[in-house]
């Protein structure tokens, strides 16, 4: 029996290849995308991917995109509950997140979850990060760094592809998969894409302690 989920979706290398291995498995059937932008930039938080850019993904992927857009947070988990409220009356059954390790990250997840009825999962939970690091490479992903942690990475991280010679670089301190906030990364392409997502590289931005990079669509 497949059952209808959805996929919380921040346009990085994680929610991409958690869409990947769901896939494979073929238990569930991912039925749309889910993100959240900030109302004042119109872009993914941290990753600093812009709208026009998350929905060139969710084409080239062939799945609608849902997305939650307000001014504060109380009022962006009234928009997603009333969602996923919806979504739930329809069929869709779970949520799917790309979380790593990170115990507290997943308990709000869950928490907020039970809100709406909807389930969690987490497909990709505890495989060690330098392992999948490695299997997201060689599995055909392509992603860029679009946001360093300066008080861990320096800023000529920013902008390089995520491949092996960014894990071999990677200082032994830093998570291969950046699941502790050290980088952030867009993915464009790779084995769930009809196309490749083309995209035009700018300007640094620099704001505390995080240096990001200026993309958009080509």
């Amino acid at each position: 029996m497949h059952h209808k989920i959805w996929l919380s979706w921040s346009s990085g290398k994680d929610c991409a290849y958690a869409l990947h291995r769901l896939r494979l498995e073929q238990r569930y059937t991912v039925t749309a995308l889910l993100t959240s932008l900030d109302r004042m930039s119109g872009r993914v938080a941290m990753h600093g991917t812009p709208e026009e850019l998350v929905r060139r993904q969710a084409i080239e992927l062939g799945l609608p995109l849902h997305y939650v857009m307000a001014e504060d947070s109380e009022r962006q988990h009234q928009q997603l509950r009333d969602l996923l409220t919806k979504a739930s009356q329809e069929g869709v059954e779970g949520v799917a997140f790309g979380d790593l390790f990170l115990e507290d990250v997943r308990a709000y997840r869950e928490e907020k979850m039970k809100e709406t009825g909807i389930s969690t999962l987490f497909p990709l939970w505890e495989i060690p990060t330098r392992e999948l690091a490695n299997n997201i490479i060689q599995e055909g992903f392509k992603a860029i760094i679009t946001s360093v942690d300066l008080r861990v990475l320096p800023l000529t991280y920013l902008g390089r592809s995520f491949d092996a010679q960014f894990l071999q670089d990677l200082p032994a301190h830093v998570d291969p998969c950046g699941e502790r906030g050290e980088f952030h990364t867009f993915v464009y392409d790779g084995p769930i894409f009809h196309n490749p997502v083309s995209l035009c590289v700018g300007q640094t931005n620099t704001q505390g302690d995080f240096a990001h990079l200026q993309f958009a669509s080509r």
